[in-house]
């Protein structure tokens, strides 16, 4: 079986010869502390053995739950924000129907997700939506205090109840949450919800291969356990004993510091397949929550295209140089289309007549990687065979151990997130939330200097 690839010719060239080589000893070092728990953030290591220490056992008991909220929802609701819904939703968007919500189909619930803003024209709609529906609830919280899921998850249950009755309720709501301690934990305990677990040393942007993604996941009707099998594959050929060339994490890991290092600020993660958007911002959030900190850090943007040579194209390919593109390539789509013939051919597109689709969109991706590269713009290729549960597991793993090397070559604590609380403190402050009083009384005073 093939494995996704790595090509980065397109970008080394942009540096000096022996650049990338040059960086082994730092990517090593960086591996070892990483196998040996001595590296920054070594209490959050829980993901780096994760897809070896999973077992057909646990696979059954999180298909197990997925079968009871299948037959007994018409809609999954996802609620969690970052890293307890972007991973689930990056694998279902990835691997599903692109019109799933409009499509009338009885052997799978609509998954949906919320509890990721505060948005009450949202909230209120969400609601009105589900009046009619047998939805049932997946809470994703290792505190339950998260404003924006625990108010999310606070209207849904109480829906939930009030539609389906309290004790049907608690068959279909499944919390995913701390093991001993937090709001959502003695919620579950005191209704009696089936619960999972988030490990304590993994951090929620590594979380997709623990229950937070995979029940989500096998709820929409995917192979989970192919999911893991790609994952455990892709740890074994990214192992600290594989050799820098071989191991393609090492090497994204190398060519993203070296360009960092040259002056190239802002990576892009392109694709060619709309499927593949939420895995870009999954991607976005486990890199930039990783690695941006103590003034440094690649920022990571994304594009679909071709969609967005039309909008972001000409900043791409004449701005500022301070860019370089990582394109996820699908080799062969799950589907075969063919472009159409048209007697009067009024858009003098009948030479095209007869090849695939994807053709052309391998041209558009060849024509546009060549002419960002004449343009300045080192490329990065990430080559994936199709995009199926295995392949996908793959992907996962793959940017989990390319950031966590790449982090530490950086320097930086690639586990934590402290920028993160600024927001929330300033958030209850206004709030008056209790607890926070003198963070009130001085931001409110703060305020007034500047009216």
């Amino acid at each position: 079986m093939k494995n996704i690839s790595l090509d980065i010719t397109k970008a080394a060239q942009f540096l000096a010869p022996g650049t990338v080589k040059a960086f082994e000893p730092k990517v090593k070092e960086a591996q070892i502390a990483l196998e040996n728990g001595t590296c920054p953030g070594n209490d959050f290591l829980g993901w780096l053995h994760l897809p070896s220490e999973i077992t057909p056992e646990f696979i059954k008991e999180i298909q197990d739950c997925a079968n009871v909220l299948r037959e007994n929802c018409e809609v999954v609701v996802v609620a969690g924000i970052g890293g307890s819904y972007l991973g689930a939703r990056a694998v279902i968007e990835a691997l599903g129907n692109s019109f799933a919500w409009l499509v009338n189909d009885k052997s799978n619930p609509t998954i949906l997700f919320a509890g990721n803003n505060i948005g009450e024209d949202y909230l209120a709609e969400m609601t009105e939506y589900f009046k009619d529906k047998k939805f049932g609830v997946i809470n994703i919280s290792k505190s339950g205090t998260t404003t924006e899921t625990a108010l999310t998850f606070r209207l849904l249950k109480k829906q939930c109840e009030a539609q389906r009755g309290k004790e049907e309720a608690k068959k279909v709501i499944v919390a995913v949450t701390d093991a001993k301690k937090g709001a959502a934990r003695t919620c579950a305990d005191k209704e009696g919800y089936t619960s999972f677990i988030i490990p304590d040393n993994v951090g929620g942007r590594f979380s997709v291969l623990t229950p937070v993604g995979l029940l989500p996941i096998a709820c929409a009707g995917f192979d989970i356990q192919q999911l893991v099998a790609g994952a455990q594959d892709m740890e074994k050929q990214c192992g600290v004993d594989t050799p820098f060339e071989e191991n393609p994490a090492a090497v994204y890991a190398a060519i993203r510091n070296g360009l960092y290092n040259d002056g190239k600020k802002i990576e892009i993660m392109v694709n060619y397949q709309p499927k593949l958007h939420y895995i870009s911002e999954w991607w976005k959030q486990l890199y930039g929550e990783s690695e941006g900190k103590d003034g440094k850090g690649i920022f990571p943007a994304s594009c679909d295209f071709t969609t967005d040579l039309h909008s972001m194209g000409q900043w791409i390919q004449e701005g500022e140089r301070t860019i370089f593109e990582t394109v996820i390539s699908v080799e062969e789509p799950n589907k075969k289309m063919l472009f159409p013939e048209d007697e009067e051919n009024l858009d003098g597109l009948n030479f095209l007549a007869g090849k695939r689709v994807d053709e052309v969109n391998k041209m558009a991706e060849l024509g546009t990687r060549l002419a960002h590269v004449d343009g300045g713009v080192p490329n990065i290729r990430i080559s994936v065979p199709t995009l199926n549960e295995y392949y996908i597991g793959q992907l996962i793993y793959f940017f989990e151990i390319g950031c966590g090397i790449s982090g530490n070559v950086l320097g930086v604590n690639p586990f934590n997130q402290p920028g993160v609380e600024a927001y929330k403190k300033n958030m209850f402050a206004l709030l008056d939330k209790p607890g926070y009083e003198e963070d009130s009384k001085a931001i409110k005073e703060r305020l007034a200097k500047e009216a």
